[in-house]
């Protein structure tokens, strides 16, 4: 997130798009709410009418994938009435033309025919943007996991920089990050391209910065492989082994058969987890980890506030936390890491990320901290681009529609989305084990629309068979109207309901990211 949490409920104008808040991220949710109370404007775009959508002063129902078509459209507004903040354009911006020649096509009209959202609409949402005094774009995986995610991050972007909606407090691009420290796995570089901070491995600087903190001769220049990447090198035999902590692809992972099928290939698999996952279960070997109860260290949070967890209990059983694991398996294979503690990693960190520079242990005993922090002194960041981009000017990109991989057609005529529900989490390995969720809500459905079911003779409550190209999976159905006609939805949470072995594996040429948001499905009674 560019700004923090709490400035949320101090917003003049929230546009949510692509995020059910309420469900995934009920935390932050609470400060929407604020913000209504306090009299903000609540836009939401989603194609189902979620719980923040029955919440906002405008639900803008869109068809899957029509994202780039609604923001182009909001710009084209902003841009044709004169309402961009010109003064921020002119001295923190670069491309703003080729932006303005891009969008210029995107009428309204135009918008309304791709979108589905009427052109009045549009109109009114992008003045409301535009004129409100501070406005705040929330976003997850509903605008990430497209084929064209990264133009759909682009495209969010624009917005906010033809706004001169961000680099001050209460706006902002704002991604709600899906899992409790996703965004630390990423400050520390478990991406295939950066080191900790987000610092390119094709940099030679950082390379032999790294290098002489690991004691290395030297360390690779390119960058490695995506997960897509890896299951598809397993699948082909290019790759012959993986070590896979705390993740669970059989479930989470699109065309989750062809997952299945690749790790199988491998010569050796590796899985540390707290729980025997269905992954786990594929191992040649099993490393019990520690859950966060039973371990220190930090977690950074979807604001980039760094945070101490301490040790509730001692691991159970045979179990480590994964530092002392990791530091186990480098040292047999003749790389010695023989770290003390969390604080000792963590000083290193801190040495080596111009990030996390100012930011130790004894200062994170007395609150949490976020980054950028580059020294001692440094209070934390509650808000990027005050003054200047990372770039230095902030560049425009602009992009172009383009419609999901897979449309409806006559043998697969639904469209199914997936995502979370409000009492789960991910593939279920903690939430259905807790005695009292998986009681509360304990059995997954489809919603469909009663027009839809009534079209194929489909009762509420009944049991269906639901196909796509890839696999198929049966589950009960629920009729409402919180999915229009032609969209089916249901979550990813439940291993008896496995819908990834439905979705679709084409990804995004940039970030890699599935297309887990929409494919084209068929379904009948079971």
């Amino acid at each position: 997130m560019t700004n923090s949490i709490e400035e949320i409920a101090k917003a003049d104008f929230i546009l949510a798009i692509g995020t059910n808040t309420t469900e995934s991220h009920p935390i932050i949710s609470l400060q929407v709410k604020k913000a209504r109370r306090n009299g903000s404007t609540l836009v939401v775009a989603d194609p189902r009418r979620t719980a923040i959508a029955e919440l906002a002063d405008v639900h803008m129902q869109l068809k899957s994938g029509s994202d780039i078509a609604l923001l182009n459209g909001m710009a084209h507004v902003i841009i044709s009435e004169e309402l961009w903040d010109k003064d921020f354009v002119a001295n923190r911006t670069e491309d703003f033309e080729a932006l303005k020649d891009t969008v210029a096509r995107y009428t309204p009209e135009y918008a309304a025919e791709i979108t589905g959202i009427p052109a009045q609409t549009i109109k009114e949402v992008a003045r409301g943007y535009a004129q409100a005094p501070s406005a705040t774009i929330l976003y997850t995986m509903g605008i990430t996991q497209h084929i064209c995610g990264t133009h759909n991050v682009f495209a969010v972007a624009n917005l906010a920089m033809l706004c001169g909606q961000i680099g001050k407090p209460s706006s902002g691009v704002n991604p709600l990050r899906g899992q409790n420290n996703v965004q630390g796995a990423c400050d520390m570089g478990a991406l295939p391209n950066v080191y900790t901070g987000y610092q390119a491995v094709t940099v030679e600087d950082h390379r032999v910065k790294f290098a002489k903190a690991w004691n290395v001769s030297e360390l690779p220049a390119q960058p490695g492989l995506t997960v897509g990447d890896m299951l598809e090198g397993a699948s082909n035999g290019s790759v012959k082994a993986m070590y896979i902590m705390g993740e669970n692809p059989v479930l989470s992972d699109p065309d989750a058969n062809h997952v299945v099928h690749a790790l199988q290939k491998l010569d050796f698999l590796v899985v540390q987890d707290i729980f025997l996952t269905e992954t786990a279960a594929l191992a040649d070997v099993v490393l019990p980890a520690a859950s966060f109860a039973e371990k220190e260290g930090t977690f950074s949070n979807t604001e980039r506030r760094v945070q101490r967890v301490r040790k509730a209990i001692d691991p159970v059983g045979d179990s480590k936390a994964d530092w002392q694991i990791i530091c186990n398996v480098a040292t047999a294979m003749n790389y010695p890491m023989r770290y003390a503690s969390p604080a000792e990693i963590f000083d290193e960190v801190a040495s080596v990320t111009p990030s996390y520079a100012g930011i130790s242990y004894a200062r994170l005993d007395k609150e949490g901290i976020q980054w950028p922090c580059p020294n001692e002194e440094h209070p934390g960041t509650t808000y990027l681009h005050k003054d200047k981009f990372v770039r230095g000017l902030g560049k425009f990109n602009p992009v172009e529609y383009i419609p999901p991989a897979e449309q409806p057609d006559r043998e697969y005529p639904l469209l199914l989305s997936t995502g979370r529900r409000h009492f789960h989490y991910h593939t279920g390995t903690m939430t259905q084990r807790t005695g009292a969720l998986e009681v509360h809500y304990g059995t997954e459905y489809l919603e469909i629309n009663p027009d839809d079911a009534c079209a194929i003779n489909i009762s509420d409550g009944d049991m269906v068979r639901l196909t796509s190209r890839r696999g198929q999976v049966e589950v009960k159905v629920k009729l409402t109207d919180v999915v229009p006609q032609g969209l089916v939805f249901t979550s990813f949470h439940f291993p008896a309901v496995a819908i990834n072995k439905l979705t679709n594996p084409v990804r995004d040429p940039i970030s890699k990211i599935p297309e887990l948001k929409v494919c084209s499905v068929k379904l009948e009674k079971a």
